[in-house]
């Protein structure tokens, strides 16, 4: 005897985990690039100090404040390289027969989480390791440096007279299991759930501990101690569009364009510090 059994489908998508932008710590949006493609700032030097010639000027000078010197100022030149987009296509008789499933609006959330937010994490990230003012020599981190490398950091950072306030350490989950296994780091873990949902962990040496999923920070990255001065990150254009029976489509098209890009100043890159781990030939592989 043979009995088809029923089958049933649910109207329940089984999404992907992702997780939100955490990067807003780490950067600021300090330039404004509305009405145009470049930007440029300028950077200015300073005069040297001299012994003040009470007596009279000192010998080739004719002031006894000492030699007049000039002041250099030349520019940074910024330009937006990353103008992204995608583009897809929902039939209205694929929405209706997957239970509204396959509806533009939460494919289009979808698209956001998954992919936009992600992508721009990354290469921000990307950049900030890339030019960071302190990069030491790679080296694999275990439970018994970790603290002692983020100490390493800190007076880095101290010296090169970067703010104190504000500092962000930025973690993977395999270093913050270190650090969890360390015996000399004891966090401050008492913090505003504004701070968790951005990634907050806890709080050490002053500096706010943010983990990062791996696959969205270089290969090889151990951690990264930065402050947010140093980074500007702009969003010119976020554009997101659900056009309703477009000529040539029953359903509905999607598109959707984000130009953005990161810099790091030239003045401030000594805000960050960036210790990478050797990098094994698969994780190459896996990530440039």
């Amino acid at each position: 005897m043979a009995i088809d059994l029923v089958k049933k489908f649910q109207p329940y998508t089984d999404e992907q985990f992702s997780t939100e932008s955490k990067k807003a710590l780490l950067t600021n949006n300090d330039f404004d690039w509305t009405g145009a493609h470049t930007i440029k700032v300028y950077k200015v030097t300073t005069s040297k100090m001299n012994d003040y010639g009470r007596s009279g000027p000192a010998e080739g000078n004719w002031s006894r404040y000492g030699a007049v010197e000039g002041l250099d100022a030349t520019t940074e030149e910024f330009t937006l390289k990353k103008d992204r987009s995608f583009t897809f296509a929902i039939d209205k008789l694929d929405e209706d027969e997957t239970t509204n499933q396959l509806a533009a609006a939460t494919a289009l959330a979808r698209q956001t989480r998954e992919v936009v937010i992600p992508e721009v994490d990354a290469y921000t990230y990307g950049v900030m390791a890339a030019n960071a003012g302190h990069k030491p020599t790679a080296k694999e981190l275990t439970a018994a440096n970790i603290y002692g490398e983020i100490l390493a950091a800190t007076e880095a950072l101290d010296t090169a007279e970067a703010p104190e306030t504000g500092r962000v350490l930025v973690v993977t989950p395999a270093t913050y299991s270190l650090m969890k296994q360390s015996k000399d780091i004891v966090m401050e873990t008492d913090i505003g759930n504004n701070l968790r949902l951005k990634g907050v962990l806890g709080i050490l040496d002053g500096m706010n501990v943010q983990k990062i999923p791996a696959n969205r920070l270089p290969a090889g990255f151990g951690f990264m101690v930065a402050h947010p001065c140093a980074t500007v990150a702009p969003t010119k254009l976020e554009d997101y569009t659900i056009h309703d029976n477009p000529p040539g489509i029953s359903g509905a098209l999607v598109e959707g364009r984000i130009c953005y890009d990161a810099f790091v100043l030239e003045n401030k890159a000594k805000a960050i510090y960036y210790q990478a781990q050797p990098v094994n030939a698969e994780d190459t592989g896996k990530k440039a």
